[in-house]
């Protein structure tokens, strides 16, 4: 969300940071916009002045017995009145239109994000680990899974339709304790606060972070006045919505480890076989709410709290920067860890990071007092994945698989997973 005043003063700026995202020139229409309700306004306050001077003038003319003269005022209060009353009800239309148009803008990249079209500009900011080597041909996550009989995409398609997966057995507990182990890793070392927010939410949430209005299609409605969230970005970021936090308690870092559910509307046909896009799926989200100054310092920690789960797995990844044509709706700027699967022989996403600014502020007024001042700022906000479960569990399963079609498992889930060291095979 935008202010328009800065708009109005910065409109070359404005759309040329606009350009980078692909999109034509806006200033001059929301200016428009502007123009519009800011005249109505002035016309209304230019109103509620004469019937201020009228009022009076009745009250004067009636004390000096000036019949006339208070019947004249009379007809002109409620003459005042009705174009108040209607005048009223257009500055709302007029607000309403201007606050739409807004609504619908994504936000202007960070200065130094690549400038690029699509994924293909995305520009490589560091690799870690080494692809593993191995004997035989690897094989996709699909095809380990369904060997084993813990994996069974029809049974979920009878119950659920396409885009869902039953897990059972082994596989269960290991997607388990991989979410189990991320939670523990960013509480215990990286300070974010374990929060279990409602899987359910209004509208003003999802426009708070962006979702809506541009992006319903994308979301499963639940009832009249409830959402699924598509990530816990939505509940954690919220919880500051509406609020004046001081500025000694920033910044404030939630994690949660939730399902998430999404439409896929624009995936038609892409990864349909296996769970890498699924309807409903679990991760562990990363959320922090920052002063302006240490947003863009606060986003390169983040980073780091994410790469450490794939650092501890032992899983090789790389992080790229998204380019402008590249970033979501609400970030200035985004990295991407991808991560390594060898069965697909392909870098795969399987966390975002990405620094908002105060976008997502000013749509949910989420402010905070400096130290000794009087002015209200607005915070920033920041959400990671730390890491999508369903995509760990995949990459765990194609980089650590064995010719015989058993899967070791890496030390850090040993202690989640009863000790095992591998799963799989005859006794699976």
């Amino acid at each position: 969300m935008f202010d328009i005043k800065w708009i109005r003063e910065n409109p070359e700026t404005f759309d040329k940071l606009l350009a980078l995202r692909g999109l034509e020139p806006k200033s001059e229409s929301l200016i428009a916009l502007d123009e519009a309700r800011r005249a109505h306004v002035a016309e209304l306050q230019a109103a509620q002045e004469k019937r201020n001077v009228a009022s009076k003038e009745i009250g004067k003319s009636k004390a000096s017995g000036d019949e006339a003269a208070a019947q004249k005022a009379i007809e002109e209060v409620a003459k005042l009145k009705g174009f108040l009353q209607s005048g009223e009800e257009e500055e709302r239309k007029l607000t309403n239109a201007l606050n739409d148009a807004l609504a619908e803008i994504p936000n202007l990249p960070h200065e130094d994000v690549p400038q690029g079209a699509d994924e293909a500009d995305n520009v490589l900011l560091h690799t870690d680990g080494e692809k593993p080597v191995f004997a035989f041909k690897p094989k996709e996550h699909f095809e380990l899974g369904e060997a084993m009989g813990t994996m069974n995409f029809e049974t979920a398609a009878k119950l659920s339709g396409s885009r869902f997966v039953l897990l059972s057995g082994e596989l269960a507990r290991m997607e388990r304790a991989l979410g189990q182990y991320m939670v523990d890793l960013h509480t215990g070392q990286h300070g974010y606060v374990e929060v279990s927010p409602p899987l359910l939410v209004r509208d003003e949430a999802l426009f708070g972070t962006g979702q809506l209005p541009k992006f319903s299609e994308d979301l499963f409605k639940a009832s009249e006045d409830h959402w699924m969230i598509p990530t816990a970005e939505v509940p954690l970021t919220n919880i500051v919505a509406g609020e004046i936090v001081g500025e000694a308690t920033l910044p404030r870092r939630y994690t949660a480890l939730t399902y998430c559910f999404r439409s896929e509307a624009g995936s038609a046909g892409r990864d349909t076989r296996g769970m890498l896009r699924q309807h409903q799926f679990s991760k562990c989200e990363l959320v922090s709410v920052t002063d302006e100054e240490n947003s863009l310092q606060e986003l390169e920690r983040m980073l780091g709290c994410a790469e450490a789960v794939l650092k501890g797995l032992g899983l090789h990844y790389r992080v790229v920067t998204l380019c402008t044509g590249d970033m979501g709706f609400s970030a200035r700027k985004t990295y991407d860890i991808e991560v390594w699967l060898p069965g697909q022989n392909a870098y795969r996403e399987i966390s975002s990071c990405s620094v908002c600014g105060d976008f997502q502020a000013r749509r949910m007024n989420a402010r905070y007092r400096k130290e000794g001042e009087k002015q209200l700022n607005f915070v920033h906000t920041l959400n990671g994945s730390g890491v999508a479960v369903g995509r760990a569990l995949i990459a765990v399963m194609e980089n650590y698989q064995n010719e015989d079609g058993t899967i070791t498992v890496p030390d850090v889930l040993q202690p989640y997973m009863g000790g095992a060291t591998t799963i799989g095979g005859a006794e699976s």
